[in-house]
């Protein structure tokens, strides 16, 4: 048996069993291009959803509820044989071929720690409500402007994101952002504007319900990551993209 070089984590809470099944059957496809381990992080509690994910074969891995970032960190942990890693929520989805894609554009590019593609916005039926897929600009705007690089979707080099501890578990929202920022040191980002994801777009998904406190902990990731010099300058560009990044959710919340 070949070993797996991908270790995929999908923390969930175990309550939303409809996405959770699509999710599952969508990584469930990616083993068709490529060898992967799934480690699901869920409570001992989370009794249906852990059997489903067995079903799946997914590693279990016990969370004690200590937030998503620790959690993540948890799936790091099942890391056995594994060289790369990608995210993915209980409600969201990979594109058929999109773990390939993201493998491919890590390997044709040495010194490439990550690699990121499209991700389409769908509602809770699963329609198409827009696609984000900026390629080179959402690496070019990471540190001042709005995060275009989507958590489910990236691929990461396993070695490069344990050098820089994993995810800050006193992170909430922006944990993936501080983590992409960081990990600019230890090399470089490739990209594809074709789309590998999906994120479904409904009222209660973390960063949609929440998204005041989701801007102002980015503001507050981004503003730590620049020279201490232009920090109490961050304010002159923080206050338009908060403003532009909230008329944007509001349209796509109005198409959900």
């Amino acid at each position: 048996m070949t070993e797996a070089d991908i270790l995929v984590v999908l923390p969930t809470l175990g309550d939303r069993l409809d996405t959770l099944q699509e999710t599952l059957e969508a990584i469930d496809l990616q083993r068709n291009d490529v060898e992967l381990t799934l480690a699901v992080v869920a409570p001992t509690t989370a009794v249906d959803a852990r059997m489903l994910a067995a079903d799946h074969g997914a590693v279990l891995v016990d969370d004690p509820g200590r937030g998503i970032s620790a959690a993540t960190n948890l799936g790091l942990s099942a890391r056995t044989s594994e060289t790369y890693y990608a995210w993915i929520g209980d409600d969201d989805l990979f594109r058929p071929g999109g773990l390939l894609t993201l493998k491919t554009l890590i390997e044709e590019r040495p010194g490439t720690v990550l690699a990121y593609g499209g991700c389409e916005y769908i509602d809770p039926s699963g329609k198409l409500l827009a696609t984000s897929n900026a390629g080179a600009l959402a690496k070019f705007l990471l540190p001042w402007g709005p995060d275009l690089i989507p958590h489910p979707g990236t691929m990461i080099r396993l070695d490069a994101l344990e050098a820089i501890g994993g995810f800050d578990v006193t992170l909430k929202y922006a944990m993936d952002l501080d983590a992409f920022l960081t990990l600019r040191k230890h090399g470089s980002f490739a990209w594809t504007r074709k789309p590998v994801s999906a994120f479904r777009w409904h009222p209660d998904s973390l960063t949609v319900a929440n998204r005041t406190k989701s801007s102002l902990e980015s503001e507050f990731v981004k503003t730590r990551h620049l020279p201490r010099a232009l920090r109490p300058l961050s304010p002159v560009w923080n206050y338009p993209i908060r403003w532009a990044s909230s008329v944007a959710a509001r349209r796509v919340s109005s198409r959900a």
